[in-house]
């Protein structure tokens, strides 16, 4: 089992920074691949960016390419998501996930590949 708990949400201006962090807990942090996903109101959770075992390789949708950075800490068990340049269609509901799958060497973009999420967090970015 792995627990996790998301924070750092919160509201914004167009063009701010915030910055999120997830605390995991249940089992050995760095034997699982992390990522983010968001999910605004009406549309499909997506894939924002993921972060391998080891931190060696992390990947990013374009979306949010060049703006954010994804990063982890395995001494301290937790993942962060540093978003800058933020625009209004970042508006969601932000979650962690962690990918418990054995030897994983890639990061996965389907929501379907990740076993255990945390609670979301609000961001909201104001025009």
């Amino acid at each position: 089992q792995v627990q996790l708990v998301e924070s750092g949400g919160g509201l914004v201006q167009a063009g701010g920074s915030l910055r999120l962090s997830c605390a995991a807990s249940g089992r050995t942090f760095s034997s699982y691949a992390m990522a983010w996903f968001r999910q605004a109101p009406g549309k499909e959770r997506e894939f924002v960016a993921g972060i391998s075992r080891s931190g060696g390789a992390m990947a990013y949708a374009d979306s949010v390419k060049g703006r954010f950075t994804i990063s982890r800490d395995n001494a301290k068990n937790t993942v962060s998501l540093q978003m800058n340049s933020l625009k209004p269609e970042d508006t969601a509901v932000h979650y962690c996930a962690a990918d418990v799958a054995p030897l994983r060497t890639v990061v996965r973009r389907s929501p379907q590949e990740y076993d255990y999420w945390g609670q979301g967090t609000q961001v909201t970015v104001s025009s």
